[in-house]
């Protein structure tokens, strides 16, 4: 039996998101794109700016045996604010809100008990949306890997992150 699971994770600006998630230990491939939004297919200008209702997200395939969800969900809260309302960083806007979308209906409780966790660390409402994976539409195939094509590009995580995300789960 297969051990892989795919969960779909918003977080700003996917081309930092998809760096930041790719870096994990347990993640066999990342996908960027857009999600749960009204039009199939949409291109880049038109989530920006057509009101296509779609979030930035990375497609997340990871294999369970060295990755949990639970795990993985808690590495993710560490490159958001999840109380900010569509918005991370620089990026303002629906296209840039939080969001986890699910394929399988038993994340669905994993992923209700790591918010409730999560909530006890603030005061402000947790903004995260969680949602049964509606659609998702592949991103431009620039944008795929964007910061290893562009190493100086725009990101609104911080570089010590991304080695956080490296050695989260590494070895001894």
């Amino acid at each position: 039996m297969s051990r892989h699971s795919v969960i779909y994770l918003a977080g700003g600006c996917f081309w930092g998101m998809e760096k930041y998630l790719a870096s994990i230990r347990g993640v066999i491939s990342t996908e960027v794109g857009y999600a749960n939004g009204n039009k199939l297919n949409p291109t880049y200008e038109e989530v920006c700016k057509a009101n296509t209702g779609h979030a930035e997200t990375v497609k997340v395939e990871y294999d369970r045996d060295i990755i949990g969800l639970e795990f993985l969900l808690d590495i993710y809260y560490q490159a958001i604010d999840p109380t900010s309302v569509n918005r991370q960083g620089g990026d303002v806007g629906t296209q840039y809100r939080t969001g986890i979308y699910y394929v399988d209906e038993q994340d669905r409780s994993i992923i209700e008990r790591s918010i409730a966790e999560l909530a006890k660390k603030y005061t402000a409402p947790i903004a995260i949306e969680v949602k049964p994976l509606e659609n998702f539409s592949p991103a431009e195939e620039y944008h795929q890997r964007y910061l290893e094509k562009n190493p100086g590009g725009y990101c609104h995580i911080g570089e010590h992150l991304f080695e956080v995300a490296r050695n989260a789960n590494r070895p001894k």
